[in-house]
């Protein structure tokens, strides 16, 4: 009786400690949770409403770091992200400046020896053709593009860490085009399709496409971005792939454009999505289209200037690179056929996020896994138990 009590006992210890193993923290990607604190302020020093637009700032503190997000409808839509090295830096508007948006320094960052980093992007124009053949090859027949410096764009919307803004012209008819900047405190990921993985020092951009009137049955759409950097511009596109789709159900990559630092592999800022948009505004699987960049191209600073208020007003000597993302593929249903369109992406600083196996997947592969080895485990104590308490077997002497 002692013996099975043991057996049973050493059987038990080895089961809760597999399994111990097989659930610890360190082994679903559990972190300590980094923070910043967010701070949202709507035209920052202005007396009044200033005309043409507006602009927010949200400052995203650290530890000993500054996050400032700027977000401005004064022209092109633009997003500004500037990295300090001090948890004490502020942004200081010269509104007479930046409203005249023909001169450099309407807005700074001060103190500006704290300025580690600086990435801009300005969503430049709308750009769509007539895909009568149905090759999805956005070489041809485009229609008059919509220069986004000239619609007409709505005041900005907050909500809580979020804003939207929507800009119309007659040519749209009753549609819309329209932006939600979403800034984030912590690491995350958000709730609906394409589900981005984001950190603290990134922010999130949604562009939809909303009941805009086309002009022929069979047209496609393509969306011009143009990055604006310092000495460090987004120069390439980087494609990875990855096994999991758990959280982007069909897609298994991510494009990252990317500023590397000149000579190494680290990055300095980026953008990045998941090649895929969406026809509804709450997708099935079935409303999802998949989308594709061109390479990017050095652009006109002055031309982007021009068009951006905040471009005009903070950078003196912009490096500008541009691409496009085109929606859709040869076979796919034409904008025609919901009229909607969404796509989404991130914009931040250092390095971007990399999706990894959720806890839950790591603890199914945990068990699936572990389990064949807990009954190879428990079957060698078996085995070593039984001979234990039987003994080893009995030996004779040869008979003369």
């Amino acid at each position: 009786m002692a013996a099975a009590g043991t057996m049973r006992g050493d059987r038990v210890f080895v089961v809760l400690l597999i399994l111990r193993l097989s659930f610890c923290p360190c082994l679903v990607g559990a972190t300590n949770e980094y923070k910043r604190q967010l701070t949202l302020q709507l035209n920052p020093n202005s007396t009044s409403l200033p005309p043409g637009g507006d602009l927010l700032h949200v400052r995203a503190v650290g530890d000993n770091d500054t996050l400032h997000f700027l977000w401005c409808s004064q022209g092109a839509p633009t997003l500004l992200i500037v990295h300090t090295n001090t948890s004490s830096s502020s942004v200081q508007v010269n509104w007479t400046q930046f409203l005249s948006r023909n001169v450099s320094g309407g807005l700074s960052v001060e103190p500006q020896s704290s300025i580690q980093y600086s990435i801009a992007v300005v969503f430049s124009r709308l750009l769509e053709y007539d895909d009568a053949n149905d090759t999805a090859m956005p070489d041809s027949d485009f229609f008059p593009p919509y220069e986004l410096q000239n619609l007409n764009w709505t005041r900005l919307e907050l909500f809580d860490a979020k804003a939207q803004l929507c800009g119309e012209t007659p040519e749209f008819g009753n549609g819309s085009l329209c932006l939600t900047l979403s800034v984030f405190d912590s690491d995350g990921r958000a709730e609906s399709w394409p589900r981005l993985l984001h950190s603290a020092n990134s922010s999130q951009l949604e562009v939809w496409l909303d009941g805009i009137m086309p002009r022929s049955a069979n047209s496609r759409f393509l969306l011009e971005m143009q990055a604006v950097g310092g000495d460090f511009p987004l120069s390439r596109v980087d494609v990875r792939q990855f096994i999991d789709d758990e959280f982007t159900p069909s897609i298994f990559k991510v494009s990252q454009w990317v500023s590397p630092v000149k000579g190494g592999s680290d990055v300095s800022g980026y953008v990045q999505w998941k090649p895929v948009a969406y026809r509804q505004s709450n997708p099935a699987l079935e409303d999802a289209t998949p989308c594709r960049y061109s390479d990017p191209q050095t652009q006109d600073g002055n031309a982007t200037a021009a068009s951006s208020a905040l471009i005009q007003a903070f950078f003196s000597q912009p490096n500008i690179t541009g691409l496009n993302v085109s929606f859709g593929l040869a076979g796919e249903p034409f904008y025609n056929s919901t009229r909607f369109l969404s796509w989404t992406m991130l914009v931040g600083v250092g390095a971007p996020p990399v999706d990894t196996f959720s806890p839950i997947v790591l603890a199914i592969m945990a068990v699936g896994l572990g389990t064949p080895m807990i009954l190879l485990l428990v079957g060698g104590v078996l085995v070593c138990l039984h001979k234990r308490r039987h003994g080893s077997p009995a030996t004779y002497q040869p008979i003369n």
